[in-house]
């Protein structure tokens, strides 16, 4: 009888905690469709070949687009993968290959934590400082790829890292038996093996910084025109115009960053689905 009343209390703990899991599943599903149907119709019903084709509109004008924005957070973006994938992909090859047990590598593994953990305007603070006040003549593009590219790093360092350190240590020997070098057993078995992983991180790097605006409101600001020179003038965005006209009471505004804040989420969705087939397909294999 004993037995049977404690098989009974585990299992109606067993029931609690699966049902509080449930509920918990439920809920968080539950706000982020709430999220993603108010974003959807509020932003749908804005999407249009102006959204794509015409500038950012002046306060009060009836018809206006996003193209400038669009233009300006792919281009910063694309530099900053620029940047920053090389010097994350490195700084991981290092710590996983060549010093898997120095000191140095537990730093820089520190340091690339505290990169990874860091508020984003406190990067664009950052880089505020360190380029837009001493060197550039105010805002600009160049310094919030900058700045997005200090968000790359962290994020392609630790998947690179992680992503080698599962590749298996017989291929390593088997290469090495055949004479290779180690810069070779890294580039010709290392890297292909764990290329799909890489990629992924990648992947969830441009999806971390398609959204990031506190960076870009100290480095790029925003600009009401298209302008391909990352030098100076400042850089429009989607974040930063997202949030410029989020806080304005012209409706024409309002509904451009709705439009916008769809088109983020369906970019870093598809995104996300893109590094989540890579790495399913990396484990199949």
């Amino acid at each position: 009888m004993s037995a049977m009343t404690l098989y009974q209390r585990r299992k109606l703990k067993n029931g609690i905690v699966i049902f509080s899991a449930l509920l918990a599943t439920a809920i968080g599903l539950g706000w982020l469709a709430a999220i993603l149907g108010t974003l959807l119709f509020h932003g749908a019903a804005g999407l249009s070949l102006a959204v794509f084709t015409q500038n950012t509109p002046p306060a009060g004008a009836t018809s206006g687009g996003l193209a400038n924005a669009i233009v300006g957070s792919v281009l910063m973006t694309t530099i900053a993968v620029v940047i920053g994938t090389p010097i994350g992909i490195l700084a991981g090859t290092y710590m996983a290959e060549y010093g898997r047990f120095a000191k140095l590598t537990h730093v820089v593994r520190f340091i690339n934590d505290i990169l990874l953990s860091a508020p984003s305007i406190i990067v664009g603070l950052f880089v505020y400082d360190l380029m837009v006040l001493p060197h550039l003549p105010g805002f600009s593009g160049i310094a919030g790829s900058i700045a997005l590219a200090f968000l790359v790093i962290p994020v392609v360092v630790r998947t690179t890292e992680d992503m080698l350190a599962l590749v298996p240590k017989e291929l390593r020997e088997a290469a090495s038996a055949l004479g290779m070098p180690l810069a070779y057993v890294v580039g010709k078995v290392s890297y292909r093996a764990a290329r799909a992983g890489i990629v992924t991180g990648i992947l969830l790097a441009v999806a971390r910084i398609s959204g990031e605006t506190a960076p870009l409101l100290f480095t790029a600001f925003n600009n009401q025109f298209f302008n391909w020179n990352l030098f100076r003038d400042g850089m429009a965005s989607l974040p930063a115009v997202i949030f410029f006209f989020s806080l304005s009471p012209d409706e024409e505004w309002k509904a451009l960053a709705w439009t916008g804040a769809l088109i983020i989420t369906l970019a870093v969705l598809a995104l996300s689905i893109t590094a989540r087939a890579l790495a399913s397909s990396r484990k199949a294999s």
